[in-house]
């Protein structure tokens, strides 16, 4: 059983790879039906049929023969074989007595049309097909126009226009739902890829972030403590706890944002809250003590949402980190957060002169100061310009007239921040939809 199951679905499968062999078998299958039909005598309709009762004539023979020849081509022509085979059923109706059934052709091919066409046109050839063969039977038959083999002609070609409507629908209908899901599959792919990009740019930028101004103070802080090691022991070891705390203050951040790529089944992740303006004045000690001196000036800091909130940070970060580096000596800056009706605006200023990597009017691939602060790519002022038109902001930097350079943020405290966000990830507010 199981054998011939599985030869029964090879062949079934090479005669689906090979259109035209199955049709050429279906027209020889129609053609031995038709002969076999044409042998039979159905009677007065009070007794069962006849078979062999009855020789049919040979241009009977020959129309069946063109009749189920055509059915071979009834993929590639539909119309043009529903036309012939409904001409010569037509014929044989009006030409022999009794007729042979040629009409099992012109069944088969209106079927195929239906089932390849649109409904109103398998409406239209349909009713065109029914009504002229049963027409043609009824007037030209050798039977009463009342008969049942007259009104079978009708039955059959309507049952073969409404199955090969049947068979269009359905296969329409699962057409369209392999392509639906063809089309969710590509977008869930493409989301994937788009939140695993967002994620990782993400991460790009807290790490910059982090490591931006952490390693600015532990550089400058390391450079004092050798500068004065021999001679003021004290103010070495001061600068060495300097250096101390920021490095410890980077492993912190770096600890917090490596933790979120942890999978599933890793030690727990760090769940220490994500820096803002809440400790915004531990940011500014640290670049005071580095030797910068700032002015803060910083209203409802606790107020805006999360998101604002860490975006304010991390722009003031950068900032002052790269005012620390590429300002000059005796530079100062200046820093400011207010609530502007919907928006937050940040603003950060020094009036440096520059360095060596500091050129006023570099364009704003250069960060405050001409430089990013960390390497010559500038990545600081685009990560900053990233993070703020994540959440539909604005951020703009360049030379102040008269000296110095200014960066300031315009953040909407409302507009793309009530979005959930992951609790306790350190510098970035998680995948928004």
């Amino acid at each position: 059983m199981t054998t011939l199951s599985s030869g029964f679905a090879r062949a079934r499968r090479w005669l689906r790879e090979h259109p035209l062999a199955f049709d050429a078998t279906l027209a020889f299958c129609t053609l031995v039906a038709m002969i076999c039909s044409s042998f039979t005598d159905p009677g007065d309709g009070h007794g069962p049929p006849a078979f062999g009762t009855r020789t049919p004539e040979l241009f009977s023979v020959l129309l069946m023969t063109l009749t189920a020849a055509a059915l071979v081509l009834r993929r590639r022509r539909p119309m043009q074989v529903l036309a012939v085979t409904a001409a010569l059923a037509a014929v044989e109706y009006v030409l022999m007595d009794p007729p042979a059934p040629v009409v099992m052709s012109t069944v088969i091919a209106l079927y195929t049309v239906a089932s390849r066409t649109d409904r109103p046109t398998t409406w239209r050839v349909g009713l065109l097909t029914m009504g002229g063969l049963t027409t043609a039977a009824m007037v030209f038959g050798s039977t009463p126009w009342y008969s049942q083999e007259n009104f079978g002609v009708f039955a059959w070609t309507g049952l073969a226009s409404a199955a090969g409507d049947a068979v269009r629908s359905r296969r329409a209908f699962v057409d369209a739902i392999r392509e639906r899901a063809e089309r969710a599959e590509r977008t869930r792919e493409e989301e994937a890829r788009r939140r695993v990009a967002e994620e990782r740019l993400r991460i790009a930028r807290d790490l910059h972030d982090v490591v931006a101004h952490h390693i600015a103070l532990v550089n400058v802080q390391a450079g004092v403590a050798a500068h004065v090691m021999d001679k003021r022991p004290d103010q070495a070891k001061e600068a060495l706890a300097h250096v101390r705390d920021a490095s410890r203050s980077a492993l912190n951040e770096l600890r917090v944002t490596v933790g979120l790529l942890r999978q599933q089944g890793d030690p727990e992740a760090p769940t220490e809250p994500a820096p803002g303006l809440a400790v915004l004045g531990e940011l500014v000690t640290t670049f005071r003590n580095a030797g910068l001196p700032v002015e803060v000036a910083c209203a409802d800091r606790d107020r805006l949402p999360a998101a604002v909130d860490l975006a304010a940070y991390r722009v003031i970060q950068e900032a002052l980190t790269n005012v620390r580096k590429h300002a000059g000596a005796g530079a100062k800056a200046e820093v400011s957060v207010v609530r502007v009706g919907t928006t937050a605006e940040v603003t950060v200023l020094d009036n440096g002169r520059g360095s060596a990597g500091r050129r006023p009017g570099t364009g704003p691939a250069d960060g405050p100061g001409g430089g990013d602060g960390l390497d010559s790519g500038g990545h600081g002022l685009v990560g900053m310009r990233e993070r703020v038109t994540a959440l539909g902001g604005v951020l703009t930097a360049g030379p102040r007239y008269g000296g110095g350079f200014r960066v300031h943020a315009i953040l909407p405290v409302e507009a793309r921040t009530g979005e959930p966000e992951r609790p306790g990830t350190a510098g970035g507010t998680g995948l928004r939809r």
